[in-house]
């Protein structure tokens, strides 16, 4: 499992909807979620440590968890298939023991915030959906996630599944991108 942080939340235009940018805490690869603008405001208030009036259903569920003395040991990203992500909430206590909750990686993200809780990536999910800064710019700081390019590893797994799948016109475009990473 990869450590991650939030890095930040960038609005995407193709969906109407936001990405959360996962950044490996050793490295520059990210990884971009993709999540609703419901999730997308309760992760932004958890990164700003903004209190609301009334819990919202995020903070409710860190109220649970700290209610019944339990602790969220760490967020797993685990899965990603056919583009949607699978996370965990992985939570012990004295009275639960060890659990292993599934959860929407949006839901997950604004509960580890909240709770201050680590946030882990699976190897292969950060291989097939990773992304790194494009080169050709000065600093990350200030790039949309249209800026970011797959990685080399992703590209590779992605060409692999297009050969697979008979679909060669898919696979020269892919081709075609990891040349370009090369150029």
């Amino acid at each position: 499992m990869i450590p991650v942080k939030v890095h930040k939340i960038s609005f995407h235009p193709p969906s109407r909807s936001y990405a959360v940018i996962l950044k490996e805490i050793d490295s520059e690869r990210c990884l971009p979620v993709i999540v609703g603008a419901f999730e997308a405001q309760s992760i932004a208030l958890a990164l700003e440590y903004m209190e609301t009036p009334r819990p919202l259903t995020h903070d409710l569920v860190g109220n649970i968890i700290k209610g019944i003395e339990g602790k969220l040991n760490t967020v797993k990203i685990t899965e990603l298939k056919e583009g949607v992500f699978f996370a965990r909430l992985e939570i012990s206590g004295d009275g639960i023991g060890k659990r292993s909750i599934d959860s929407r990686p949006s839901d997950a993200l604004a509960v580890a915030l909240r709770l201050h809780a680590p946030i882990l990536v699976a190897d292969s999910v950060m291989a097939d959906a990773g992304m790194m800064p494009d080169i050709h710019k000065d600093s990350d700081e200030n790039l949309e996630i249209s800026e970011w390019v797959p990685t080399r590893s992703s590209l590779e797994k992605k060409l692999q599944t297009a050969i697979d799948k008979e679909e060669y016109e898919l696979a020269a475009k892919i081709r075609d991108q990891i040349k370009e990473l090369h150029a």
